[in-house]
């Protein structure tokens, strides 16, 4: 269980993927905060790689948005996509407390530490063309591949049903 402020750790995320069945591979890197920064990584790593956005609407409502890194994403045309109000970036301390990760650590997995379910996920259909998804393990220093069934139902068993839109 999560030892950390009640925020999982990476170690808590590999024991929760083994607990659910849930075979993953995980490559460890320098920092990499930004799609930029990691697009060395695209081409040592097969599948589907991610872009995060931690997002807040004008009602307080928050969204984490997983989308593949080819998706250009319009922030001024996603609130009708989502059927939210005009949304703006959440700030850190937000995403520390509801996710449990830091700015350039966001990921899909950071849904585990929503307990009480203030995250709304959007999933990219772009991504889930892929057959492996890979994600930050709660920190931007090591990359895990996940197959896309596996990344759904882990999203589903931490009280999470994925929105999945064409967010291109």
């Amino acid at each position: 269980m999560p030892t950390n402020d009640n925020k999982a750790t990476r170690a808590d995320l590999f024991a929760r993927l083994d607990a659910l069945g849930m075979a993953t591979t995980t490559r460890d890197h320098a920092p990499v905060g930004t799609v930029a920064e990691s697009e060395a990584l695209y081409r040592e790593i097969p599948g589907g790689h991610t872009k995060n956005l931690f997002l807040k609407d004008a009602k307080g409502r928050l969204y984490l948005i997983v989308a593949w890194t080819g998706t250009a994403i319009d922030l001024k045309r996603l609130p009708a996509r989502l059927g939210s109000a005009r949304l703006s970036f959440g700030n850190p301390d937000a995403m520390m407390t509801v996710l449990g990760v830091t700015p350039g650590s966001v990921t899909a997995f950071a849904a585990m530490n929503d307990r009480d379910r203030q995250v709304t996920v959007v999933i990219d259909k772009a991504l889930i063309s892929f057959d492996e998804i890979n994600c930050h393990p709660l920190e931007n220093t090591a990359t895990t591949t996940i197959a896309r069934d596996d990344l759904l139902e882990f999203l589903r068993a931490s009280g999470h049903d994925p929105v999945v839109l064409d967010l291109s």
